[in-house]
């Protein structure tokens, strides 16, 4: 039986900013996971189950905290496309 998933405000305090991790970079949990290093892996194919047998520090709901985070960063109201 899975692990029900928290809200997205609740996932989103999972992801923190220190200038001393990561170089300011948002992380899950403080840990030297990158919200971006999370995604890559998602964006590769691995699944979320694959994702946490690799890296067994992390929480299933790190992976969906990761999302969230990319959801609200992404949630501009224009894009203005760049040119050459």
């Amino acid at each position: 039986m899975q692990n029900q998933i928290p809200d997205s405000e609740t996932l989103l305090e999972r992801i923190t900013i220190d200038p001393e991790i990561a170089h300011g970079k948002p992380v899950v949990r403080g840990l030297r996971y990158p919200v971006e290093f999370i995604l890559e892996l998602l964006s590769a194919g691995m699944t979320p189950q694959e994702i946490l047998q690799d890296y067994d520090d992390l929480e299933e709901a790190d992976i969906y905290a990761a999302l969230a985070y990319a959801a609200r960063v992404t949630r501009i109201k224009q894009i203005i496309p760049l040119t050459n």
